[in-house]
């Protein structure tokens, strides 16, 4: 297998640090040709669906696809924004906040690029971007606050198979998850403290978390631990007792089960069994988008209502607040400690006394 061509080596460069904050993906556009792209090559991770490669081939292309596309289209148009998917736009303005808040916190030559798993920007065309930059070690950071097998391995799988393509692979840092971290917590707690002053406070907590098949659990999947663990202490940070919050799990996809309770169910109960208002947040997701915008906070808000529910709010993603921008600077430090990103006036002017030295060296030799 041919390498991939490296950028030319310059002698005497000072090495860069790189921070790639890495998303699951998004079509280009709310169009059905984009969303089929965007879809086959998402539905086509065998992490993302452990069934037979050649039974999958076929229900993929010969149902899925021709059918989903349309109908996923038209969801994604109800929450486009202006500048694009609100996924991809959250995720863009999260890198680049973080690369200033970083700089702010004393970190020097630290870029923060943004990347998808599926679909542009493509992980391996941001990490050759980051290498033709001179970034020589790079910390991956996944947007899953919760490990799992179909999202965060996935991501590993991506990186991988990139660099057995690389003659010169750099240090590499992978961030596994921050379900239980503070700076995470801090952040979920204030986005729901700052809501329920600005709007009052319902009467349960509901906190909705992507599914995934159950049989994932059964296998040693530690997603259902880590979500419920995330729960547990959001809600010990907010003074909420058992009976005041929930976890359910959304986005349920065929006919398997799924890690239960499911969200839509849930809440058409609780409806039904006179709970007024309702308030709901999606922890497991950083940024908002289809799932949380369309499926949350339009589908399952209709069957709160539709079920007798009075009043459903629904609580936004973390996105770009400056509280979640703080906590991911902190995750984001813990992964960076040992590598010279914070230095002293002295250890800067040794730094580029090295370069230079290696430059003439170079030049001597004539390299």
């Amino acid at each position: 297998m041919p390498f991939r061509k490296e950028p030319s080596h310059q002698h005497g460069t000072i090495a860069k640090h790189a921070i790639v904050l890495v998303n699951l993906g998004t079509p280009d556009a709310p169009t059905r040709k984009a969303v089929r792209r965007y879809l086959k090559q998402f539905l086509s991770d065998p992490r993302v669906v452990e069934i037979p490669r050649a039974v999958w081939k076929l229900i993929l292309h010969l149902a899925i696809l021709p059918f989903r596309s349309g109908a996923s289209a038209k969801k994604y148009e109800t929450i486009w924004m202006r500048e694009g998917s609100p996924l991809k736009v959250y995720t863009e303005r999260q890198a680049a906040l973080l690369q200033k808040m970083l700089a702010t916190r004393g970190h020097q030559d630290v870029e923060v690029a943004m990347a998808m798993r599926y679909g542009s920007p493509a992980l391996p065309d941001v990490l050759d971007d980051l290498k033709a930059r001179g970034c020589e070690r790079i910390v991956v950071l996944p947007a899953y606050p919760q490990y799992s097998g179909t999202t965060t391995a996935s991501v590993w799988d991506a990186v991988f198979d990139h660099y057995k393509q690389v003659r010169n692979v750099p240090e590499l840092r992978l961030v596994r998850n921050y379900h239980d971290h503070e700076g995470y917590i801090e952040a979920l707690a204030k986005s729901v403290e700052a809501y329920w002053e600005a709007h009052g406070r319902g009467e349960k907590l509901l906190m909705s978390f992507h599914g995934v098949p159950k049989r994932t659990l059964q296998l040693g999947d530690p997603y259902h631990c880590e979500c419920h663990k995330t729960a547990r202490l959001l809600a010990a940070r907010l003074g909420l007792g058992p009976d005041q919050y929930l976890v359910t799990f959304q986005s349920r996809f065929g006919r398997a089960e799924w890690l239960q309770p499911y969200t839509a169910p849930t809440v058409q109960q609780l409806a039904r069994d006179g709970v007024r208002r309702l308030d709901v947040m999606c922890p497991g997701f950083t940024s908002d988008c289809l799932e949380t915008l369309e499926e949350i906070n339009m589908e399952v808000r209709h069957d709160f209502e539709s079920n007798g529910g009075q009043e459903y709010h629904y609580i936004p993603c973390l996105n770009d607040s400056a509280d979640w921008i703080t906590g991911l600077a902190e995750v984001a430090e813990q992964h960076l400690i040992g590598w010279p990103t914070i230095l002293t006036p002295a250890q800067q002017a040794s730094q580029k006394r090295d370069a230079q030295i290696g430059r003439e060296y170079a030049h001597t030799l004539g390299a």
